[in-house]
């Protein structure tokens, strides 16, 4: 996405933007396409809504990254300690790590 288009979206938005253009564009072309339609999307929503966009635009950019998936991990024998079998269910996936010679069950919220 180009940042005059997401320039467009932000920069009425508050007395404060002109001021942060060069140091939001610098962030901006940072992020990866996907990233930047993702905040593009959440910001366009909240200033659909009447929500609350931080009035500053390289603020409002980061407080609307993505969040990375948690991950959760654990070991082989609580996995099965905990549903009596090793086949994957409720989301585990199996892993198994050739280094350690240990199968693991991970786990993305």
């Amino acid at each position: 996405m180009n940042f005059e288009e997401f320039w467009t979206l932000v920069e009425n938005h508050g007395s404060v933007a002109y001021f942060h253009k060069n140091e939001c564009e610098n962030l901006w072309r940072g992020l990866t396409a996907e990233q930047q339609q993702a905040v593009y999307n959440a910001i366009q929503r909240k200033l659909d809504s009447g929500l609350f966009v931080h009035y500053d635009p390289t603020k409002a950019v980061r407080d609307n990254l993505p969040k990375a998936p948690k991950i959760q991990t654990i070991s082989g024998e609580e996995y099965y300690r905990r549903y009596q079998t090793q086949t994957p269910q409720d989301g585990w996936r199996r892993v198994f790590l050739p280094d350690q010679q240990k199968t693991i069950y991970i786990k993305q919220n």
